[in-house]
């Protein structure tokens, strides 16, 4: 098994660091193109969530931690922010607390449909935790 720990500031500017430091960290698996391409995209939309919705009057921290075994990858983006109360709400489609900013409320969506597995959890004014795993495919050339 090999692990990574990140931790960096709640702004836009650092989800192209987080996504590219993932697809970097999990190239010795001989990852194919699309299951990179699909990690970078679970982990720009989550590292966007914890950016635009848990430090709204402050910029916080947020820890991205990565670890991989054999052909299966695990990815947790963490804040320590305002935190979501109702996580099941949160992951139904379209559902945004930014609808003024035209947030289209789809970030849970996109992860679902690009990992194996997401899972969310969160404790109002602690934070929220977003654990997704991948799978990659076992058939190299």
């Amino acid at each position: 098994m090999n692990k990574m720990l990140l931790k960096f500031s709640a702004i836009s500017q650092n989800e192209a660091f987080a996504r590219t430091s993932v697809a970097a960290f999990i190239l010795p698996l001989s990852p194919t193109l699309s299951e990179i391409n699909d990690i970078k995209t679970a982990v720009s939309e989550a590292v966007t969530n914890a950016v635009v919705h848990a430090y709204p009057n402050r910029i916080g921290d947020v820890e991205l931690s990565c670890w991989y075994d054999v052909d299966e990858v695990h990815i947790i983006v963490k804040d320590y922010g305002v935190g979501i109360d109702n996580v099941k709400l949160a992951l139904e489609p379209y559902f945004s607390t930014k609808k003024e900013e035209e947030r289209s409320g789809i970030g849970f969506t996109v992860m679902s449909t690009f990992m194996d597995a997401v899972k969310v959890d969160s404790n109002v004014n602690q934070g929220v935790r977003v654990h997704m795993t991948k799978c990659l495919s076992k058939n190299k050339e």
